[in-house]
């Protein structure tokens, strides 16, 4: 649907209006602590959540909840249409940051101008409050909009192991997905990489290394092997990297090692390089026949390709953005979100929609309230147009 030049007009005012409550609920959230492996701070922060939804874009028709021990429980509430349509978006959100407790003591929620610092503001606090106040807005000046479903996940940031199953079941219900994580620079991502963690741990014989240098086998230096040929097989132009971040082993320096450990960071941009990486480490082998090589993990999210569906999305959301004013610029990541999931079942997926800023995870991350108020004039026009 096209927005009259009067219905824009109107949701501007609309937002505008809502500008510094805006402000204040990502202030109230951004200082409630929700680290990943924190349960209690969790349960806690998704309370004040659900409560503050129910006051700014009303009571959900229906509220499912998944709750798995040692996660943040998996919430997803229903608004249905109030004009009728009969289309549903799935907005994905999660609640969870990489932030542990205490760090508002010694950083807490600023402002200053048109900039907003704090422990998730960016990744992604800001990105739900613009939902909210999106759906209220729509909903106040009876604007067309699809049946939205709202999924509040709490592990995102440690790979989403307790609430892919939810996204999944949620995402499969049909329709777009529209994951309101931040921007990158104002774009939206139309692509992610997928990622995988792998362990690799080498076995060796241990023997006295004065005494018998070539007696035994050494875990260390097969790892050392595999480090080599792992990193070997990174292709930058498939996009594909490798990284052994972590590696220990050995216990004295007199000891031929008997064991070693490495932890693999992997990130593709392609289905084909998946499987190649997948092949790689089946293959891996000692170089001694004395030590032996085992290795775990896997894909932790699935690659996230630019599909037809996607791109078609893109196209409609552009225009809407065009429609107000702005160019809504697309991109490819190479960081993984849970709109991997939506995407390798099939979806259109639109993410990014969330907070303009920057310094995801870093200690300067902000946002922009101009940017804040730009989106969400956006979030509600995509929705008419969805409708």
């Amino acid at each position: 649907m096209t927005l009259t030049e009067t219905d824009t007009t109107a949701l501007r005012e609309a937002v505008a209006a809502r500008r510094e409550a805006m402000i204040a609920d990502l202030v109230a959230y951004a200082s409630l602590e929700t680290p990943s492996d924190d349960v209690d701070l969790l349960a806690a922060g998704l309370a004040w959540i659900e409560a503050w939804l129910e006051r700014t874009a009303g009571p959900a028709a229906a509220r499912r909840v998944s709750v798995v021990e040692g996660y943040g429980d998996a919430v997803t509430l229903e608004h249905p249409s109030p004009t009728g349509s009969t289309e549903w978006v799935t907005a994905l959100c999660h609640y969870d940051t990489v932030w542990a407790e205490g760090t508002l003591a010694e950083w807490p929620v600023q402002i200053d101008g048109d900039r907003m610092t704090g422990p998730g503001v960016f990744d992604m606090k800001s990105g739900l409050v613009q939902l909210g106040h999106s759906l209220a807005v729509s909903d106040a000046l009876g604007l067309p909009r699809p049946g939205v479903r709202i999924v509040l996940t709490g592990d995102e940031e440690v790979g989403s192991i307790a609430s892919r199953p939810v996204i999944e079941a949620e995402v499969s219900r049909g329709g777009a997905v529209l994951v309101f994580e931040s921007a990158a620079e104002g774009a939206v991502k139309t692509a992610r990489k997928g990622v995988g963690i792998y362990e690799v741990e080498t076995f060796g014989v241990e023997v006295h290394a004065g005494l018998h240098p070539r007696g035994g086998a050494s875990a260390i230096d097969e790892m050392a092997r595999l480090v080599l040929q792992l990193h070997g097989e990174a292709d930058v132009e498939a996009g594909t990297s490798l990284n052994v971040g972590i590696v220990q082993g050995g216990t004295r320096t007199n000891v031929r090692a008997g064991h070693a450990r490495a932890m693999v960071d992997v990130r593709v941009t392609r289905a084909d390089e998946a499987a190649r990486v997948e092949r790689l480490f089946a293959s891996l082998a000692p170089h001694d026949p004395l030590a032996r090589v085992e290795v775990t993990g896997g894909w932790n999210r699935p690659v996230m390709e630019r599909s037809a569906a996607t791109g078609a999305l893109y196209e409609r959301a552009a225009a809407v953005a065009g429609q107000l004013g702005f160019e809504l610029r697309e991109v490819s990541v190479g960081g993984a979100s849970d709109g991997n999931f939506a995407a390798a079942l099939g979806a259109a997926v639109l993410d990014g929609v969330g907070g303009v800023g920057g310094g995801a995870h870093a200690r300067h991350e902000w946002i922009s309230l101009d940017g804040m108020v730009e989106r969400s004039e956006f979030v509600v026009a995509l929705l008419a147009e969805l409708a």
